[in-house]
């Protein structure tokens, strides 16, 4: 995993001015595994020959170079890191998504075709919250999406996603508000084979590529799974690092970043987050499950609950507080049910005997009584700690900054986002509530959607033009 570790990202040629030709190549440098991607796009129009181009006194233009190389950089592309891959398989993965407006749990899951229990264990929020999937979630909050990440076209890449288009809806619209920078316009148009970017159908349903990764679901040899972060204004690899647990090396090992300052609002990192891995049988429906650390999940029919840390990287399960009907969680040939540890210390050492999780195999749950002679007595697992999902939004470690505001309606009314309809009733299709594009919010707290990155074309005509400015 380590050595198919690549960050894609934008490329400028300082000696001949060239950009690469547009289309997917991959650059390996030795023992980084970093790797270059641009994306097809239409070929930048030709620079003109017409004297009327030139222009005298550029005393100012090493300055203004700078400037415009700078312009390039940052508003071309943004650098994402992506997961070379081949065959079929595919692992569990996160999305760190930024709520563009206020949206129910239900929509929120709607919109990335997620079971709306997931995100909850993800998010380390209480399910047993009344009505919790009607709970209204703030604009600008910072969730974590559980997805599965396949393999397509030779990169990792969740296809779950879908969107049905609204009138008025764009592409740019659509990638940096709707789904927060996880995509891009260009990704869109070429998963669903776009002709005119221009030109939406409205109800159309549009597959969202975001992207994801695996690395063997393993982080300097130990358990983890990985969340696609968009970085926002004010983001730094230490900040980054930070907020979900890890060191600043190894967020800048795993991205091929080369410092902490080497990275832009908008670009898409991949966080390692440590994990706790089960060792369920193949034959399990639950086989491969893996818990972010401080996180749970919610598996076997929603009748058990297994939870990771936060003391240790140690997966627990137990009967699952959900009002269910199971199966019997009593371990075969004892009195103890599924989590259930007995401990009795002797000079030996400490006897410990436990009902542990074996999986959900056939429609039914298995238990297995396990028996060992250790040093010292363990100590009462300690769970995660759950909170309500928010209703408003609290700054903290785990949320996104406030969303700019809504832009003024005529005579300087501010507008105000309406209830959240019921999502769509088609499976995996979600209708945006709320805000319009035409009046939706300026910018998020990923990318600001009022700004259009400028296209290849576009970027080598003003390269162009500069270059004859100096001439």
């Amino acid at each position: 995993g380590e050595a198919d570790r690549c960050s894609a990202g934008f490329f400028f040629s300082l000696s001949s001015f060239s950009f690469p030709p547009p289309s997917l190549r991959l650059h390996h440098q030795p023992k980084q595994g970093i790797c270059e991607f641009w994306p097809p796009s239409p070929p930048p129009p030709a620079c003109s020959s017409d004297s009327s181009m030139h222009m005298e006194n550029s005393s100012s233009s090493p300055h203004l170079f700078i400037a415009f190389f700078s312009l390039l950089v940052t508003g071309v592309l943004s650098k994402s890191t992506i997961e070379p891959c081949s065959g079929s398989e595919s692992c569990p993965a996160l999305l760190g998504y930024t709520l563009y407006a206020d949206l129910k749990l239900s929509e929120v899951a709607a919109l990335f075709n997620a079971d709306p229990l997931a995100i909850l264990a993800a998010n380390a929020f209480d399910a047993a919250v009344p009505d919790v999937e009607d709970r209204i979630l703030p604009a600008g909050l910072l969730l974590r999406i559980p997805t599965r990440c396949s393999c397509a076209d030779g990169i990792r890449r969740s296809l779950a996603a879908r969107y049905r288009t609204r009138p008025g809806d764009t592409l740019a619209y659509v990638a940096s508000s709707v789904f927060g920078g996880l995509a891009s316009p260009d990704q869109i148009r070429e998963a669903n084979s776009i002709p005119d970017p221009s030109a939406l159908d409205v109800g159309r349903t549009l597959v969202i590529p975001l992207p994801c990764a695996c690395f063997n679901l393993s982080d300097n040899f130990l358990p983890a799974i990985y969340l696609s972060y968009v970085v926002r204004p004010g983001d730094s690899v230490p900040s980054i690092a930070a907020r979900y647990s890890t060191t600043a090396t190894d967020v800048m090992n795993v991205n091929a970043v080369g410092g902490p300052a080497a990275i832009s609002p908008g670009d898409v990192l991949v966080i390692p987050l440590p994990a706790c891995a089960s060792m369920l049988p193949n034959d399990a429906s639950d086989f491969g499950l893996i818990v972010a650390n401080g996180t749970y999940s919610i598996t076997a029919s929603q009748c058990v609950q297994c939870s990771c840390g936060p003391g240790n990287l140690k997966l627990y399960c137990t009967p699952a507080s959900l009002s269910v009907s199971c199966s019997s969680m009593q371990c075969r040939g004892s009195n103890l049910t599924l989590g259930n540890i007995t401990a009795r210390s002797s000079s030996a050492g400490c006897s410990v005997t436990s009902c542990a999780y074996g999986g959900f195999v056939n429609g039914s749950i298995v238990t297995k009584l396990t028996a060992s002679l250790q040093p010292r007595c363990p100590v009462q697992p300690q769970l995660p700690s759950l909170t309500a999902p928010p209703t408003t939004l609290v700054h903290d470690l785990f949320l996104a900054p406030t969303p700019l505001p809504l832009p003024p309606q005529p005579g300087g009314a501010m507008p105000t986002p309406k209830e959240s309809p019921k999502s769509s009733s088609v499976p995996g299709e979600f209708a945006l509530p709320g805000v319009s594009p035409a009046i939706g919010p300026d910018g998020g707290a990923a990318m600001a959607s009022s700004v259009s990155p400028l296209n290849h074309g576009r970027a080598m005509l003003l390269l162009c033009l500069f270059l004859r400015f100096l001439l």
